[in-house]
This record gives structure tokens, C-alpha cells and sequence, in this order.
């Protein structure tokens, strides 16, 4: 079976945590590893993390030399990655039991080495484990197919479904940007060539938190997305204008969702 390697970043997620990590260790896909990220958190994470370990060999916690936000948490886990897949994970959020054997067979039959698939968007304040959870939320649907030009305009890839192939692609890193860096690093695997497929099943759990405000968040979503089309992509300002409408787009009706 292929070795799964599970990306988890972790800052004072002591709350949802458990619930995160059990949902990878319950995975019908048993040979997997779930390499967390402990970004410097001053709560009870790491004893939980550690707690984990102690119990199960495939829980690998480290401590981040010092903090530096989520995309460098993910890339520190990354770098220790022994998988064959590399799959991401929050520590709000959470996997369904059938969730790593679904997708792997799901890749096993493309030739896109970067798949995702459908998710539930649940509340906060969800508390239900992976194993008893109720498909009550409303869905995600998973696009079945994706390349760099459809990217550019929309962000159609969930962080917590993506997994890509590494015996394929390598070793694959975030490119350090305070936000947005799942998303560039779906550009940067697809801008090589590479497409992405989307598995049309639901297979995960996402709890949508509350930002503060929605204006306040478009404004931020402009600001990191022009920084991403124009220094990491190096579009062009007409372009990159129209990716950014897409993007403003999307955001917009994922608020309704």
C-alpha cells in the first residue's frame, strides 16, 4: 500500500484538535503518517500531541523553531515527509473514515498527480467525530477537473482534500506568504504542467469560522491575492485583475454557501 503522509500545522488548537487527529488515525487507509507542526502554541496542543504519539508510532509531532504562521508550519512537515502521497489537513478540521482509500483509488486510475474532492461545510462550533458524523452540513462540490488557466480565476482546490503525488512531482513546498499558500502551491504544481482532478464524493469536514468582517475580509483576500498573481506568478496587471475578480467572486459565493 502507499505510504500516506498527513500535513497538520497546529497553533493553540487544543479545542478541535483531538477531534482532527483522530479522524486521520481512523482512516480505513491504515499506512499512513501524520507529521503535525506545533507553530509555537502557548495552550495544551503539544501535550495533546504528545499524548497521541505515545500511543500511536504514526503521530510524528515537532516543535517550530520559532513561529512562523501556518505555511511554514506545513512546510517543516513537508520536508519530513517519507510518503508517496502527501495529504493536508487543519487541526479544525477533519477526514471521514474512507477518506485516504477513496482518493488514493480515485489517483491510482488518472494521470493528474494532484487530486481533491467534495467536502461538508459545517459550523464552528461542530463536535462530532469522523466516525459518527451525520451528513447534515452543506456540501462542497468538487470540480472534476482543473488546470492553470481555471486556477487563475478560481481557487477550486479545499486545502484539507488535496493530496498530490510525490513520486510524480517531489517534494512540493508552500512558497512563503503570510496567507493564501495552499493555493500557490497548486498554481506552481499545475503551472509545470500538471492538472488536477476532483473527486465528486464528499470526504471530509470543514468548519467555517467566523474573520471578522466581510468587507474586511474581501479586503484582505484583494491584497494577498495581487501578491500572489503579480510576484509569485508574474502576471501581468490586466490579468492579474482578472484573476483577482474571480477570486473576489468566489469568496462572495462561498459566503452563501
Amino acid at each position: 500500500m502507499p505510504l500516506v503522509s498527513v500535513v497538520m500545522p497546529v497553533y493553540n488548537s487544543a479545542a478541535t484538535l483531538g477531534v482532527a487527529v483522530r479522524s486521520v488515525l481512523s482512516q480505513t487507509h491504515t499506512d499512513l503518517e501524520l507529521l503535525v507542526t506545533d507553530d509555537k502554541s502557548t495552550d495544551d496542543s503539544m501535550d495533546l500531541l504528545m499524548e497521541f504519539a505515545r500511543r500511536d508510532e504514526r503521530v510524528k509531532p515537532a516543535s517550530a523553531p520559532e513561529q512562523g504562521g501556518a505555511g511554514r508550519a506545513r512546510n517543516l512537515a513537508i520536508e519530513r515527509a517519507r510518503g508517496d502521497y502527501v495529504a493536508f489537513l487543519d487541526s479544525d478540521d477533519m477526514w471521514l473514515p474512507e477518506k485516504a482509500e477513496k482518493q488514493l483509488a480515485f489517483a491510482a486510475v488518472g494521470t493528474a498527480p494532484l487530486t481533491f474532492t467534495s467536502y461538508y461545510k459545517m459550523d464552528a462550533d461542530y463536535a462530532g467525530e469522523s466516525t459518527d458524523f451525520e451528513p447534515n452540513g452543506r456540501v462542497v462540490q468538487a470540480r472534476a477537473h482543473v488546470d492553470y488557466r481555471a486556477m487563475l480565476v478560481r481557487d477550486y482546490i479545499g486545502a484539507l482534500t488535496a493530496m498530490y503525488d510525490r513520486t510524480v512531482l517531489g517534494t512540493r513546498l508552500m512558497p512563503e506568504m503570510r496567507k493564501r499558500q495552499d493555493y500557490a502551491l497548486w498554481l506552481s504544481i499545475m503551472r509545470d504542467g500538471a492538472d488536477a482532478r476532483g473527486l465528486s464524493e464528499p470526504l471530509a469536514v470543514y468548519r467555517a469560522h467566523q474573520a471578522g468582517s466581510l468587507s474586511s475580509n474581501k479586503l484582505s483576500l484583494v491584497q494577498y491575492n495581487w501578491e500572489l498573481y503579480r510576484r509569485h506568478e508574474g502576471l501581468s496587471v490586466p490579468r492579474a485583475t482578472r484573476g483577482l475578480a474571480g477570486a473576489v467572486w468566489q469568496s462572495l459565493r462561498n459566503s452563501r454557501i
